[in-house]
């Protein structure tokens, strides 16, 4: 390309210590950059689907509400329910507003999210087993307090 050819967004910078100039045909914006968003994957998110997203989320939190305010299942039924719809609502959360899909960066987002949440149940359920656990042990029991005294 001669310099005659050059765009005006391009720009000449030494490239080694030698001094050889090399033209880069490129602006800022096209840097290779993409300052952590997902355009690599093709996908762009629209106004329907953040409106749609949002829909589910208020949805996902009318129910559980409606629910406890009216009484309408069993106390127990209404935990399980609101767990439930709790976890539905953490899915519509990362698919519709962080976009995270099986395509999104060839998969390690997905393959991320599913180390973090083995994780926080091998965590979780381990917490909960040794607690479960000393307060069995190490609970005295009415029993045990009758056989200590003399």
């Amino acid at each position: 390309m001669s310099p005659a050819n050059i765009p005006a967004h391009t720009a000449t910078v030494p490239h080694d210590d030698l001094g050889h100039d090399h033209v880069h045909d490129h602006g800022h914006d096209n840097h290779g950059d993409d300052h952590g968003g997902d355009h690599g994957d093709g996908y762009h998110a629209t106004a329907a689907d953040y409106v749609k997203g949002f829909v589910l989320a208020v949805i996902l939190t009318a129910i559980p509400f409606w629910l406890v305010m009216g009484e309408k299942l069993s106390p127990e039924m209404t935990t399980l329910v609101i767990l439930g719809l709790g976890a539905v609502q953490i899915v519509v959360h990362m698919v519709y507003f962080l976009h995270l899909n099986s395509k999104s960066e060839g998969g390690w987002n997905m393959l991320a999210l599913l180390f973090t949440v083995v994780l926080l149940v091998i965590m979780l359920a381990g917490s909960i087993w040794v607690m479960h656990h000393l307060n069995t042990n190490l609970m005295e029991t009415p029993m045990r307090e009758s056989t200590l005294k003399p």
